[in-house]
């Protein structure tokens, strides 16, 4: 996309996957409950079957739902207590893919950092396996063909984290064909429809060194516009993934609509309802910086940020306060401010933090950078 003059050039925020099959990143939604699937014999004169009736909806999608809130605002620790109490009311494997994406979204805030890829790895592969299995024992109910292409969702993000682009655009065919059954057989399931507007748009937008895979994969073309409006329709419409719609939908501002201020709305929006994510926190700080150019405005956020990991107000805080620190460091520089980035920096790389990665690496070549000649 041909960037207008004075427009930011596009920075990899934290944590987003902006790459051209990030399309994956959005299906990473909960719940979903399966029925036995039934013949019914009538005897007139002869014996026949019919073929079983579509089943709708989502089995106890307002638990579902909250429990996926307890992943979005990052509470970790607590997903085992949540998830138990979600199972029973809400299907098995419901509660694998929560926990694949709990873990998924732990991984994002150090997504340089490979110490939870085997365990995303082994849940997320588990879901998979017991959402296929639902969609052959009962192949007309919408929320096993949702779930599965949820679990593939959330697999295929993780590849494109990895830059494992093949198998991401492989898992994205399956994607898109389990959720377009999910939406024939229940066709107001906006959550499955929010999917498969993710695919239909980063299938129009994907760069052309990419569209390689498309014609090797035989992967169907997109349409941007009618993509991003289910999308948009999903993130007031969804019963479980409007969050993550809305997440998903400020990259694609960012990155490809210049929509810059509707991002950050999305942003705050999500910030006000999981505030104990640093990630949502650190967005917005990066957002002044990069795209809105208010240097003082990113540094005041994330001060805030710094402030409520010290006091213990967001989960993960010792990684909230390194990430914080760091953008402290940057915008007293841009305000012609260095001697103080560079007590701020000196002074956070004294503890020898190790994550997140890429924060910490950034730091030390910004204190090189900046060191008394």
């Amino acid at each position: 996309m041909k960037r207008e003059a004075g427009q930011a050039r596009p920075v990899r925020t934290a944590g987003a996957v902006p790459f051209s099959l990030s399309l994956f990143s959005v299906l990473v939604p909960p719940a979903l409950h399966f029925s036995l699937f039934t013949f019914h014999f009538s005897l007139f004169s002869s014996l026949f079957s019919l073929s079983p009736p579509p089943q709708p909806g989502l089995t106890a999608a307002d638990r579902v739902a909250a429990a996926y809130d307890a992943v979005l605002d990052a509470d970790f620790d607590r997903i085992s207590a949540v998830l138990a109490d979600t199972c029973g009311p809400a299907p098995q494997v419901a509660c694998l893919g929560l926990r694949a994406l709990s873990t998924w979204w732990e991984i994002l805030l150090d997504p340089q950092g490979r110490g939870l890829d085997a365990r995303f790895l082994r849940e997320v592969e588990q879901a998979i396996t017991e959402a296929t299995a639902w969609t052959v024992r009962e192949p007309e109910r919408a929320e096993a063909w949702f779930y599965l292409g949820a679990a593939l969702g959330a697999r295929g993000q993780w590849r494109v984290l990895r830059e494992e682009r093949l198998s991401a655009a492989r898992d994205g065919k399956r994607i898109k064909a389990a959720l377009e059954r999910a939406l024939a057989l229940d066709p107001a399931m906006h959550d499955a429809s929010f999917g498969i507007g993710v695919y239909r748009y980063y299938a129009d937008v994907a760069p052309a060194y990419l569209r390689w895979l498309r014609w090797l994969l035989l992967l169907p073309g997109g349409n941007r516009a009618e993509g991003l409006a289910q999308m948009e329709q999903a993130s007031r419409l969804g019963r479980l993934v409007r969050a993550e719609a809305q997440y998903q939908l400020h990259v694609v501002y960012l990155w490809y609509e210049g929509r810059f201020r509707e991002a950050l709305a999305l942003v705050r929006g999500l910030q006000a309802r999981y505030p104990r994510n640093p990630l949502f926190h650190q967005l917005e700080a990066e957002i002044l910086d990069v795209y809105v150019h208010d240097a003082a405005a990113s540094l005041a956020s994330s001060e805030a940020l710094l402030a409520a990991a010290d006091r213990g107000a967001v989960h993960r805080p010792a990684l909230a306060g390194v990430r914080a620190r760091v953008n402290i460091a940057v915008q007293l520089d841009r305000l012609g401010q260095r001697d103080r980035a560079r007590a701020t920096l000196d002074a956070l790389l004294a503890r020898d933090p190790r994550a997140p990665i890429d924060a910490v690496t950034r730091a030390r070549q910004l204190q090189r950078a900046w060191a008394p000649r």
